[in-house]
C-alpha cells in the first residue's frame, strides 16, 4: 500500500479527495451532525485539509491527537501557516490551531492502511481508534485510495467496524 500511495502525485490525491469528500458531504449522517472527528491529513492519506478549512465555517471539526497510549480530540480553530515555505513544501509540516475540546462528535471520518468489503478497517496497529469510538456511539466512515480496498484483510479481536468506507469509486455500506 506505501508503494502504491507513493506514486500518485499531488493533483491524483486531491482529485481523489475531492471525489470521496462530495460523497460524504451528500450522506445524511454528514448533513446531520454538528460535530465531526477528521484526520489532519499526512502526505501518504486522502487529504483532509481542504475539507477541515471548508467545513470548519459551519460544523465543529475535532482532530485526534495522539500522545503516549492514548488519543484526544482537539477542536480545530485555523489552519496555522508556517513561516516560510519552499516552493515543495505544502500542507506537509504545517499544524492546525487546536483547543481542548470535551464534547462528543457525531461522526468521525478516519483514513486507514486497507479495508474489505465487510467493512473491516486494517489501521496502523495502534488501536487508537478503535479503543476511542468503540467506547463512543459515534458513526464511522473509513476513507481511502481505490487501491486500498480489498476483497477480505485481516482482523484483530476488537477492531471497530465502520459504517461505511468511501473511495474515488466505491462506497461500502
Amino acid at each position: 500500500m506505501s508503494l502504491l500511495k507513493k506514486q500518485l502525485s499531488d493533483d491524483q490525491k486531491n482529485n481523489a479527495a475531492e471525489i470521496v469528500f462530495s460523497k460524504i458531504e451528500r450522506t445524511r449522517t454528514f448533513l446531520s451532525a454538528k460535530t465531526i472527528l477528521v484526520y489532519w491529513s499526512t502526505s501518504s492519506e486522502l487529504p483532509t485539509h481542504e475539507f477541515i478549512k471548508k467545513w470548519s465555517r459551519e460544523k465543529t471539526i475535532l482532530i485526534p491527537s495522539v500522545h503516549g497510549e492514548n488519543m484526544t480530540v482537539k477542536k480545530f480553530i485555523a489552519f496555522d501557516e508556517p513561516a516560510a515555505r519552499d516552493s515543495e513544501d505544502s500542507d506537509e509540516h504545517s499544524e492546525p490551531k487546536t483547543e481542548p475540546y470535551k464534547g462528543k462528535a457525531e461522526l468521525a471520518i478516519i483514513p486507514g492502511i486497507a479495508f474489505d468489503l465487510k467493512k473491516n478497517r486494517l489501521g496502523r496497529g495502534g488501536g487508537y481508534y478503535d479503543s476511542y469510538l468503540s467506547a463512543k456511539n459515534i458513526h464511522v466512515f473509513g476513507v481511502g485510495f481505490d487501491f486500498q480496498l480489498m476483497d477480505k484483510i485481516p482482523v484483530k479481536w476488537g477492531s471497530l467496524k465502520m459504517n461505511k468506507i468511501f473511495s474515488p469509486n466505491q462506497v461500502i455500506e
